[in-house]
């Protein structure tokens, strides 16, 4: 009789592979390495092409401790803030909820039963003032999260409350996602055509530079969605390199070089649990960043060469089953960004699979990022896996594979044709169809979901849900705001709105000058889809 296997054996691997698929040998020795150039694939840390990291060695490995947080309306979200800024957190980044980033107010119809659900719902400047109540903006360092089709609307709510406050916005240092494209590939959270969305999000980069916003980054690259939604790596790295240089260039139609831009450009990436992988996806994407920056824009700005990498670790790796088991998760993605040389991190909330993050877990996500920081050592030094017959072997076939399908994209005529043309969409849609089969066939090992499964009692309690009752108090106090604003302020603010991008030119001021007669969201949107339409998947 043969013996039954036992699925929580541990087997013998045949054949290894990294997450994306990369063969991995049994050992690496310096003829993996053949041809190298130390000089040419590494140099010194903070010496091009920044394989080894954007800041000179001495100043070591340092990021910035970062949180993502908000739910709900704008008092509960105050709250939380505050409780985050005392255990430590360096960097706000604020959630929106899905109505808010896509561009509609709280009592539309659309957003009934999402209101406040992921994120804080932002009707108007009322709203925004209220989430910072209590909470100086001098000195702060902040991301307003879901800015991604409103872009220069949650601009101009920053600008207007930093002159609340009576602080310049040149002492802030705000980071906008701001970052439309990467919607019409793997969240759906948009509002505008891809055309008009990219013009959209280039007026908040060219105001800031104009206006000498030195400390701020007004728009992220994002490969984080993507990877979230089943992009592997390498496709997450060529498709948001592909949507830079859309937002680039057009940032040069406008008279702006590249390399005499002011201000911060950051890429938004994310990192899993393939240790290895992830740390040589970071080294190859700087360097990937810095051959396109000097190459296609002539830049000799160390500050344009070096590519800021803002991480957060993948939510969609945490798992309901078993939830504990997300604090190694994170903990493992965490230490492979850092020591990937990770200048941003926020860490996900082990209990991000059942709803809402507990204040617990949020303070677990903020030790975590502090005891590698002040505990572990691996930040003592810069790079420290530079030099592994490993790790510059899969650096490098990391990049080739990267700029292969980077240079793809630019065959087809750049990112706007590649989204009309549903490439992405339909590279990632095959990547994650394969990833969740190899996880149901079993090829893929998930700790507590299909391997080690154990009958469990539900323990980790997340913080509460966002109720229709909190909906409601939105939408009254949504209807306050109108009857006691002065309305035909607010439409003659809203004709200037829809003049400015009549005649296609930049549309903060007259956005700001909206938004502080308290126009709101939905209605600075509504007046541009009468110009530019509201896109749906498939067209307008």
């Amino acid at each position: 009789m043969s013996e039954r296997k036992n699925p929580n054996k541990l087997q013998e691997k045949r054949e290894f592979k990294t997450r994306s698929g990369i063969p991995v040998k049994d050992l690496y020795t310096p003829s993996d390495l053949k041809e190298w150039e130390y000089a040419e694939k590494l140099s010194s840390s903070g010496e091009y092409p920044f394989t080894r990291g954007i800041n000179p060695a001495s100043e070591r490995i340092n990021w910035r401790i970062s949180q993502y947080f908000g739910f709900g309306t704008g008092k509960s979200t105050n709250e939380f803030l505050k409780y985050v800024l005392a255990q430590g957190a360096q960097h706000l980044v604020i959630a929106f909820d899905l109505p808010t980033q896509c561009g509609y107010d709280s009592d539309n119809p659309a957003s009934h039963g999402e209101v406040g659900k992921i994120g804080v719902a932002i009707d108007s400047l009322q709203d925004v003032e209220s989430i910072f109540e209590g909470i100086p903006l001098e000195g702060r360092s902040l991301s307003p999260g879901g800015s991604n089709g409103i872009g220069p609307i949650v601009l101009a709510w920053m600008l207007a409350l930093c002159e609340k406050q009576g602080v310049s916005p040149e002492k802030v240092r705000f980071s906008f996602q701001n970052d439309p494209l990467k919607e019409f590939i793997s969240r759906g959270a948009y509002v505008f055509p891809p055309k008009q969305a990219v013009k959209f999000a280039v007026d908040v980069v060219e105001y800031c530079h104009r206006k000498g916003f030195d400390l701020t980054s007004p728009i992220m690259f994002c490969g984080y969605h993507m990877r979230e939604g089943g992009a592997s790596i390498t496709q997450a790295m060529a498709f948001t390199l592909a949507n830079a240089v859309a937002y680039l260039d057009e940032l040069q139609n406008r008279g702006i070089k590249v390399d005499e831009f002011k201000g911060g450009l950051e890429i938004f990436l994310t990192g899993g649990e393939d240790f290895f992988e992830e740390i040589a996806a970071r080294r190859a994407f700087r360097r990937m960043w810095a051959k396109v920056m000097k190459e296609r824009y002539n830049c000799q700005n160390p500050k344009r060469l070096k590519a800021f990498l803002q991480e957060y670790t993948m939510g969609s790796r945490m798992t309901a089953q078993q939830p504990l088991n997300n604090v190694i998760r994170c903990t493992i993605a965490a230490m492979a960004a850092i020591l990937g040389g990770a200048n941003g991190l926020i860490v996900s909330s082990y209990d991000e699979a059942l709803g809402l993050p507990s204040p617990e877990a949020l303070r677990v996500a903020l030790r975590t990022q502090q005891i590698i920081a002040e505990e572990s050592g691996i930040a003592n030094t810069s790079d420290p896996l530079g030099g592994s017959y490993y790790v510059e072997s899969l650096t490098d076939e990391i990049e080739r594979r990267a700029t292969e399908l980077f240079e793809r994209v630019e065959e087809m005529g750049g990112a706007l044709a590649a989204i009309e043309n549903h490439f992405y969409q339909n590279e990632i849609t095959r990547t994650a169809y394969h990833d969740l089969m190899d996880i149901e066939s079993g090829r893929r090992t998930v700790i507590g979901v299909n391997k080690y499964e154990v009958e469990e009692e539900k323990t980790v309690k997340p913080m509460k849900k966002v109720t229709f009752v909190e909906e409601r108090r939105q939408a009254q106090s949504l209807k306050k705001l109108r009857r006691e604003r002065d309305n035909d302020q607010v439409q003659r603010s809203l004709m200037r709105v829809k003049e400015a991008a009549t005649e296609k030119v930049n549309l903060i001021e007259p956005i700001l000058e909206a938004v502080k007669s308290h126009a709101t969201l939905g209605e600075i949107c509504n007046v541009l889809s009468e110009l530019w339409g509201r896109y749906e998947q498939g067209g307008i």
